[in-house]
């Protein structure tokens, strides 16, 4: 029989020493602990929390989409999509930097040096790719599943599309990785259609995964306003080829067109070259992204004498009938002022004057009028000053100071000279010759609207300012009709339908501001019409073309290609009786021939006799030769240069003199 009562006493001491291990155990984890813990909170605790900090807020901003921009029609402009992100934990990636980067770079955007570097970084969060274009995402994941690389991660992102391409790029703008606008609508809109950004501490699994994956899925029904602008994407569209055609025939340095609705002010075309795509803004540069129809200045030259002529009769300083004789020269003070072609036209009228834009009768017509009444009523036109269009970067111009103006300041001024002129104040001033005298303020954004569909802003057509009588308006627009018809726009004509015009040609400003660049000049056309109801006012700028460079040959025909394909889609009735006599041709006693067909040999083209043919016939030959036009006068041609049995090179230009 055992007894038990001694083996319990025997066991005793034995658990009370186990008892006591167990405790020291326990009181020694729990000072360790302790410690660690106080050495986490206390001692490093700073360290800690911001570690923290930065990887819980800097990888978890969500940023809600973009309102979308839409065109007068509701067509998408801009629209903001879902794409896949890339961003990189260095921490737990288990190759070296140098092997992710050769990995990953026929993947990404960047060089594979940059990608190396950003791994190599001392940091739990780096992006390595934003926005990713969806097959090198998908191409990217199925690597990154095979290699089972480690510590990389896709996440969804708002991207910014413009499905139209180029299409009216420099209006638009465009949207940075941090979906801030950068240019255009998209910077002056910023704050009205940029998405709300959030940020959001999520669990994480020991990979650094977010549990909860679908977090952006939460704030997805936070939409934000869209902008419907003033543009006609068919207009837009129109004008954009009409300036890709300028820079295939001339090679600028830059071309710019607006079109304008002169009875409101609304923008519905406006376009550059060069240009970018804003899919692809990384690829553009600075002479892409400028927005020239509102940026650039330029010296407007002969574009601007129907302004100082409207100046004139308005204000009583001159008459339509007045008689001016043209003898091809004026002196004003130490200058001497001459026509294109040094020649005179003799006994001349306003309508003479500016339908063949003689120099010495503007001159004359400006220092009759003045210099303190002609900057008068420029500033009434709207320039020396903003038009306060919604786009950034507009420029102010420049007018010489009235009470500083010499006479030679004033004779120059009438002929488009010695000013500086933005192409968004030339189209707003000849929007109000167009309009009977009332200048409607130019506009791009015609409305904002909240995402239940309300109105949120409306834009209003706002009457700029009325700088001349109606019937000065009617004067000045049969004038510029008549040099479209008959006159140096001859190249504008729109088959059926009456439209007004005027040429430019100006010498180009120095790119410092001051005195003008060596052989460079800017062709410039502005039109509106049709004349019995104008409703479209556009104006063509060339910068420094290459070889021909006469507004009449570079700017004048874009015109009649954009008006043209304007009137048939917009369903434009022509003109059932034209409202302007033909001029016709003095009676030569003399049979009507033929030109003879063009020649060319190895020498260049040779030129035929144009004495007796009327502008029509000249200008056809010489457009079916390649052959630039400056036509001076009306009735049958009297003088021409070179002369007849000349021979010249392609593009160069002939100038013919037309008497009736």
């Amino acid at each position: 029989m055992i007894n038990t009562k001694k083996s319990t006493q025997k066991n005793k001491p034995n658990m009370h020493k186990r008892l006591v291990k167990c405790c020291a155990v326990l009181c020694g984890l729990f000072i360790f602990l302790a410690t660690r813990l106080i050495w986490i909170q206390v001692v490093n605790g700073e360290e800690y929390a911001e570690r923290v900090g930065m990887q819980s807020e800097a990888d978890r901003k969500i940023q809600s989409p973009r309102g979308m921009i839409l065109d007068r029609d509701g067509k998408v402009l801009a629209i903001s999509e879902m794409a896949k992100s890339l961003y990189a934990d260095p921490t737990m990636t288990e190759k070296s930097p140098a092997e992710m980067a050769k990995i990953l770079a026929p993947y990404l955007r960047i060089k594979e040096a940059d990608i190396e570097e950003r791994l190599s970084r001392d940091t739990a969060f780096v992006w390595l790719d934003r926005t990713m274009d969806n097959d090198k995402y998908e191409a990217l994941k199925a690597v990154v599943a095979e290699k089972k690389l480690k510590g990389l991660r896709f996440v969804d992102e708002n991207r910014r599309y413009y499905p139209n391409g180029t299409l009216a790029a420099q209006l638009i703008g465009f949207v940075g990785d941090n979906d801030r606008g950068l240019d255009g609508i998209e910077m002056i809109l910023d704050d009205e259609i940029r998405g709300d950004t959030q940020k959001l501490r999520l669990t994480t699994d020991s990979n650094n995964v977010p549990i909860f994956d679908s977090a952006l899925e939460r704030i997805l029904p936070d939409k934000k306003r869209s902008v419907s602008l003033t543009i006609d994407s068919t207009i837009q569209y129109i004008a954009e080829k009409g300036l890709d055609e300028v820079v295939k025939r001339h090679h600028p340095e830059g071309a710019a067109v607006i079109v304008m609705d002169p009875k409101t002010g609304e923008i519905l075309a406006m376009a550059s070259r060069p240009n970018f795509d804003p899919n692809e803004y990384g690829k553009g540069d600075a002479a892409a992204y400028k927005n020239r129809a509102v940026v650039n200045l330029y010296e407007p030259g002969s574009t601007f004498k129907p302004i100082m002529a409207s100046a004139a009769l308005d204000s009583g300083k001159w008459t339509e009938d007045r008689v001016y004789h043209d003898i091809g020269y004026i002196n004003v003070d130490d200058r001497t002022i001459h026509n294109w072609d040094e020649s005179g036209m003799g006994n001349v009228t306003l309508k003479d004057i500016l339908k063949f834009s003689i120099n010495t009768g503007m001159a004359e017509i400006g220092l009759c009028t003045g210099g303190p009444t002609l900057t008068k009523y420029a500033e009434k036109y709207g320039f020396g000053k903003i038009t306060g269009i919604e786009l950034p970067g507009e420029g102010e111009g420049i007018l010489f100071d009235p009470e500083t103006m010499s006479r030679v300041d004033t004779a120059i001024m009438a002929i488009g000279q010695g000013i500086a002129v933005t192409p968004l104040q030339m189209v707003q001033a000849f929007g109000g010759l167009a309009n009977g005298g009332r200048m409607m303020k130019p506009f791009v954004i015609k409305e904002i609207d909240n995402p239940d569909g309300s109105v949120y802003k409306k834009t209003e057509p706002v009457q700029a300012g009325q700088p001349i009588r109606a019937d000065v308006s009617k004067i000045i627009s049969r004038i510029m009709a008549e040099e479209i018809s008959s006159g140096g726009g001859l190249n504008a004509k729109i088959d059926g339908y009456s439209f007004c015009g005027k040429t430019g040609t100006a010498q180009r400003l120095n790119s410092e501001g001051t005195g003008y660049a060596e052989g460079q000049y800017i062709g410039s056309f502005v039109g509106f019409g049709p004349l019995e109801d104008p409703q479209y006012v556009v104006l063509i700028v060339v910068d420094n073309p290459s070889g021909i460079y006469y507004g009449a040959q570079v700017a004048a025909p874009i015109f009649k290609d954009i008006m043209t394909d304007i009137v048939r889609i917009k369903g434009i009735r022509p003109t059932e009786k034209s409202l302007l006599d033909p001029v016709l041709p003095k009676e030569t006693g003399r049979p009507r021939l033929s030109l003879p067909p063009v020649t060319k040999s190895g020498d260049g083209i040779l030129l035929p006799s144009f004495l007796g043919y009327d502008s029509r016939d000249v200008n056809t030959w010489l457009n079916e030769a390649g052959l630039g036009f400056v036509p001076n006068g009306t009735g049958e041609a009297v003088y021409q240069s070179p002369a007849a049995g000349t021979y010249v090179e392609a593009g160069s230009d002939v100038y013919v003199s037309f008497t009736r």
